[in-house]
């Protein structure tokens, strides 16, 4: 680890930690009451397969990926410090199964991936065209990227994550966040430049 890296660890902020009603729920799970649990599904299982769609592509695996995770997180809520929000830890546990699926499983092809929800109004099929180039060229540029550098600007820049709940589910120090998300971007940027010279 860097100096800079150490500082950037010594100086993050505590996990925060959960509400009252996340709490009260948490420690009813772990009391053996897995009924509370649905607040929990509900109230992370959106974030949980956006992570998951992240690293396996699919919506179908992504769907399996968040299911095992969630089982395994209620197997294993004895083990977990109440004191703590329980999504980070829920989202550490999907991106591990996340990872271990796309290593025992041959990669699924898809048409595109899924970086930005539709515009609410419907473009002329020339600009659909267009748009959708646009996609595959970014996609592109991203599959190139390393895998952690990959996720950490997937999660930062199109999911809305910040550098410290990514610290969190990567395991992985927020000045480590920092440096891949740097290392991304000036990537991307190189890779992606024709785009601005021709637009320009």
């Amino acid at each position: 680890m860097s100096a800079g890296e150490a500082v950037a660890v010594a100086a993050s902020p505590p996990p925060a930690p959960p509400d009252a009603e996340e709490a009260a729920a948490l420690v009813r799970v772990q009391g053996g009451d897995t009924e509370p649990f649905d607040l929990l599904v509900r109230r992370y299982m959106r974030a949980a397969f956006t992570i998951a769609f992240r690293i396996v592509g699919h919506r179908e695996d992504a769907e399996d990926v968040v299911q095992e995770a969630f089982l395994a997180a209620l197997a294993n809520i004895r083990t977990f410090d109440t004191s703590r929000r329980f999504g980070p830890w829920l989202y550490r546990i999907v991106v591990t199964r996340g990872l271990n699926f796309r290593k025992s499983r041959s990669r699924r092809r898809t048409e595109s991936l899924e970086i930005a929800p539709p515009a609410s109004d419907a473009p002329g099929p020339a600009r659909e065209a267009e748009r959708s180039d646009l996609r595959a060229e970014v996609a592109a540029a991203l599959a190139r990227l390393p895998e952690r550098q990959r996720m950490v600007v997937q999660f930062f820049e199109l999911d809305g994550f910040s550098g410290a709940e990514i610290a969190e589910m990567l395991g992985i120090s927020p000045g480590t966040v920092r440096w891949y998300l740097h290392q991304a971007r000036q990537t991307l940027r190189g890779m992606l430049a024709h785009l601005e010279e021709s637009a320009g």
